[in-house]
């Protein structure tokens, strides 16, 4: 397909716009939420009571589970699933790919007289065994060694997922090895909430708080993402390959004019919206917030707080259902971190706390934060965990595709910095000072216009340019790429929060055992840890070159790229972080170093293959019959005595020849081989993606240059706009 029959093609798609099928179903949305999920309430209504309570112990508690009872859950969830339209149920699991993996397995069993049984034993529900030997396990696993395991995530509710053919069972579950060793997202985030639930009640319990609900942690993704219509993606081999474009020129009119962000949200893409918030509510995902953002055909979905384990599930059946139901509606849905070059691209914003539903979030000050010690304690303990591990911090969302994001003045640096607002910076700077008084409250704003309200305004500004910035309630960590899953990030800062709280909790435990009363035991500590850990308080602008001068002088580090970034998941003081309190082995975080780099390996290593085939068999061939176009036109005018000089064929010509230049350099580069993974990343950072951006140079000025008739890949323009 050329890009002009592509563009056609979309176009005709956008005028003649229907349905593929019937118009929702209209039923009150909060008829529907939840109805496709197996929920406290289902359980309560199919469960005999004993099972039920001793379930909901272990749901709401943190108790262990009782072996006893899955049978019953087992047989209930079954028919319960059946009556839905069911007839199979899979093990849902997170490996370390980032996506979600699932093996579907029968209710039917034949019962030897030409009939079935639906058969779902307790058995089945707890364990499941997936072959591991395909999984990566960086080293943890020959490929030889298959066994692996899935286990039940109780606290994470099963689900049925909708099909026009059908239904089928999805139970959230843990994925190990044979040997015991976590191969996936989930099991390590499940233990940081265990070491950041002790922890954190050893605080509390010095503050007089008991609290039979565990401490954990919560979270609320908010996920950018990019619609295309399909037509141009299949035109695209680096957006059907690779899900960003390795060549394009920018559009006349991109993000500048600032009319894309809020805007009035396009009638198919609206539809597409309306539809994935609808199979999202079955499935019992609280999203709240739909919108346009800064960039052309770029938008954002976000939901209300939810528990880190099942935000994370959850923001996994987001990108699952998006990109589902975008096919139905002629679109891709694009979860790159970085689609299109020159415009804004896609993060996912991890909105961070601590707490439980007795004591709400640990991280809120409340009207008069200089008098709630309890939160400057917790507040504290976060910024001294993002000073001494900001490194493990930004070693959690080092991709590829992430590394064309952060640092570019649309998502925050590499510099891994906490903006804490006018109000908090004030009161932090009185405890430095050791003369903490008052705090400065909310104002009202008045607008000038008689029929307008006056507004509540907040003690201090927002900061957008900051990676982990207070935001009221709840630190926003902004760094997270919008494919990656939140879970590496949760991990990360629940493991060090545990230990600030930890350190928190001894210091102060040793003070009241020294008679020293706590007031003044948590003043003194405060005042020590704002002065040995405020240099990761930044306030100002995280995009100039002053901050990063400035960050140097403060010996925060600068991890701009991957292969500079993954070292910090095995430095002896992220080993010491993780064992310490149980979440990640050592031999755990050496396999998810190697892992992670070696996708970046092959992540590049495709891209640059695809850069030289498209270079070669798409982009050269345009150019040459341009160039034919040209010298026949030259060679007309000369046969009848025009003596005219063509500039841009000679143009044309040396374009053309820095192409096939470029790319026989790129190609010479790729043949390189090094025996070490890391070498070998360093050198795709280092050597080829600057010769693919030089190939993608030329190849850009050739697409301004040569006829449109002529030019097949679908321009940034007609993506970008035509929707």
């Amino acid at each position: 397909m050329s890009g002009i029959q592509a563009r056609l093609n979309a176009i005709s798609a956008i005028i003649n716009f229907k349905p593929g099928h019937p118009p929702l179903d209209l039923t009150k949305p909060t008829d529907i939420f939840g109805c496709n999920v197996f929920s406290d309430k289902v359980m309560r209504e199919r469960l005999p009571k004993d099972v039920y309570k001793s379930l909901r112990k272990t749901v709401e508690y943190g108790e262990k589970l009782d072996p006893c009872i899955s049978d019953i859950v087992a047989s209930a969830m079954k028919d319960w699933a059946i009556e839905r339209g069911a007839t199979h149920f899979t093990h849902v699991f997170y490996p370390l790919t980032g996506m979600t993996a699932e093996k579907h397995d029968s209710f039917l069993v034949p019962d030897g007289k030409g009939g079935a049984l639906a058969e779902f034993s307790g058995k089945m529900l707890i364990q499941g065994e997936p072959d591991a030997s395909s999984f990566p396990s960086g080293g943890l696993r020959t490929t030889f060694e298959a066994r692996g395991y899935t286990a039940w995530d109780v606290t994470s509710p099963a689900y049925i997922l909708e099909n026009p053919n059908g239904t089928f069972l999805c139970i959230p579950t843990a994925f190990v090895s044979w040997t015991g060793e976590a191969l996936d997202k989930k099991t390590p985030l499940l233990r940081s909430n265990q070491a950041l639930n002790k922890q954190a009640k050893r605080v509390l319990k010095l503050f007089g708080v008991d609290t039979k609900l565990p401490v954990n942690s919560f979270a609320g993704p908010e996920q950018e993402y990019f619609l295309i219509d399909r037509n141009f993606v299949f035109s695209r081999p680096d957006l059907l390959i690779a899900g960003r474009t390795l060549f394009g020129v920018k559009s006349a009119k991109g993000q500048e004019f600032e009319d894309q962000y809020f805007g009035v949200i396009p009638r198919r893409v609206l539809s597409f919206m309306m539809e994935v918030e609808r199979e999202l509510y079955k499935l019992g995902v609280p999203v709240k917030t739909r919108h346009n953002e800064v960039a052309p055909s770029q938008f954002e979905i976000a939901p209300i707080y939810e528990s880190g384990n099942l935000a994370t599930d959850h923001n996994q059946m987001v990108m699952t259902v998006m990109r589902s139901v975008a096919k139905r509606y002629g679109m891709i849905c694009l979860l790159h971190e970085k689609p299109f070059a020159g415009i804004n691209g896609s993060g996912k914003h991890l909105n961070y706390s601590i707490g439980n539903a007795e004591l709400g979030s640990l991280f809120d000050p409340g009207d008069t934060p200089h008098d709630n010690a309890q939160f400057l304690v917790f507040c504290v303990a976060a910024i001294r965990a993002l000073h001494r591990h900001g490194a493990l911090l930004r070693a959690t969302v080092a991709t590829a595709s992430n590394d064309h994001r952060l640092g570019a003045n649309e998502a925050p640096p590499a510099i891994m910095s906490a903006y804490l607002g006018e109000q908090l910076t004030d009161v932090f700077e009185q405890i430095k000072k050791g003369k903490l008084k008052d705090s400065k409250t909310k104002g009202v704003m008045h607008v000038g216009v008689d029929t307008l309200p006056p507004l509540p305004m907040d003690p201090g500004d927002r900061n957008r340019t900051s990676p982990f910035a207070f935001t009221g309630n709840r630190f926003e960590f902004r760094a997270v790429g919008s494919s990656q899953s939140i879970a590496g990030s949760q991990v990360a800062l629940n493991t060090m929060m545990a230990e600030s709280l930890d350190f928190v909790a001894t210091e102060l435990e040793k003070a009241v055992k020294a008679k020293t009363k706590l007031n003044d035991a948590v003043q003194t500590l405060l005042q020590k840890l704002i002065k040995e850990h405020d240099a990761v308080i930044y306030n100002g602008d995280g995009y100039t070159e002053a901050w990063h001068k400035e960050a140097a002088r403060r010996k925060l580090p600068n991890l701009k790229n991957t292969p500079e970034a993954l070292p910090a998941l095995t430095s002896p003081e992220t080993v010491k972080l993780f064992t310490a309190y149980g979440v990640l082995s050592e031999a755990e975080l050496h396999s998810r170093k190697e892992i992670y780099i070696e996708q970046y390996v092959k992540t590049i290593k495709t891209e640059a293959a695809l850069c030289v085939r498209m270079a070669k068999t798409i982009i050269y061939p345009a150019a040459v019959r341009y160039q034919g176009q040209l010298a026949e036109t030259c060679a007309n005018l000369k046969a009848i005595g025009h003596d005219f000089k063509m500039i841009t064929l000679d143009d044309v010509t040396a374009k053309m020849r820095g192409l096939q230049d470029a790319a026989a350099k790129l190609e010479k580069l790729m043949e390189h081989e090094a025996a070490d993974t890391f070498k070998e990343a360093k050198h795709l950072c280092d050597k080829v993606l600057p010769a693919m951006l030089k190939v993608r140079q030329f190849a850009d000025d050739l697409e301004m240059v040569v006829a449109d008739d002529l030019w097949s890949l679908p321009s940034y323009q007609e993506m970008l706009f035509i929707r």
